[in-house]
């Protein structure tokens, strides 16, 4: 069954919200260098912006972002760029000053540095009574740490619904927040960060003893999963010519946390996310990446082996 076939389900995102700034350019420049770009565009993003993106239109049904935006020209085509993608935007504010950046530079490998500069995600302190409300009316709350740690922490812990936190940029977990997270989904950096393990396996064994469940991403070498129950899945990546890896990330594990919420099976719900993350990667920008769930569906059922077992699952670590 793919994800959706019985019932819709909502998420919510308590994020960031930025607008990005991205140069491409054949070779990224070096300390104290200069190169010449291709090409130029401000692309909607920000971490949680893009998780919200990227769960409304992996689920068809929508999702609802809470956080803020800026009094300047940015705020509103932000705005409109997340309703426009199935986003509830009710709950996204509009304070003083600048809304957040991102200068991006992405070369021709596909590979990105990124500069955030938070403008107003600085002023979201925490979860207000009707944010908590929204939270509570949908499947599952996604968190990332583009907002104050202070007011990450807050809605983690007034969550009454399972919490999945992306902890990027990496950072220090405070124990209050790591004791609220049910799913943690860093890539392989963020992983060593949090646990000072680089070998994946042992990153994996060590948030376990942080969270109940984890899924570890790889990038081209695919997602590695464990449980508290003893569960250990590996998924591989999906082969693609990558264009723009910024957002794979966030198509991940907004993909992820639908089809969890949807009820499927660990090893389903990995191989849903690894091809929403592989139809990202093939077209440039963040949140304008982010695949519909047709083209999901469509990519999954190619993949199928003759006898309708998805391709490439590989049990144990």
């Amino acid at each position: 069954m793919a994800p959706g076939d019985e019932e819709e389900h909502v998420i919510s995102v308590f994020g960031s919200a930025n607008m990005d700034l991205v140069a491409y350019t054949p070779v990224a420049p070096g300390r104290g260098e200069t190169v010449t770009g291709r090409s130029f565009a401000t692309v909607p993003g920000g971490k949680g912006a893009n998780q919200a993106i990227a769960a409304a239109k992996a689920s068809g049904a929508g999702a609802a972002f809470i956080g803020a935006v800026g009094d300047d020209a940015f705020g509103p085509v932000l705005r409109a760029a997340l309703a426009d993608a199935g986003v509830d935007v009710s709950r996204l504010r509009e304070v003083p000053g600048p809304t957040g950046i991102a200068h991006i530079v992405v070369d021709d490998d596909g590979g990105n540095s990124i500069i955030v500069i938070p403008g107003a995600n600085g002023a979201v302190t925490g979860p207000t009574p009707q944010d908590l409300a929204v939270i509570a009316r949908s499947d599952a709350l996604m968190l990332q740490l583009e907002l104050p740690m202070d007011a990450v922490v807050a809605a983690a812990r007034a969550a009454t619904v399972p919490v999945v936190l992306t902890p990027a940029p990496a950072a220090e977990l405070p124990p209050e927040l790591l004791a609220a997270v049910d799913l943690i989904v860093p890539n392989e950096h963020e992983a060593a960060a949090v646990t000072g393990h680089d070998d994946p396996g042992d990153a994996l064994e060590a948030l376990l003893e942080l969270v109940p469940e984890a899924v570890i991403t790889l990038g081209d070498q695919g997602a590695r999963y464990g449980s508290r129950t003893g569960e250990r899945l590996r998924v591989p990546a999906v082969p693609v010519r990558a264009v723009d890896t910024t957002a794979a990330g966030d198509a991940f594990a907004g993909a992820l946390t639908v089809a969890r919420a949807e009820g499927l099976p660990v090893a389903e719900a990995l191989r849903f996310a690894a091809t929403a993350a592989a139809l990202s990667v093939r077209r440039a920008g963040a949140g304008t990446s982010m695949p519909a769930r047709a083209e999901i569906d469509a990519a999954l059922r190619r993949t199928e082996r003759p006898h309708g077992r998805p391709a490439g699952r590989h049990p144990g670590p």
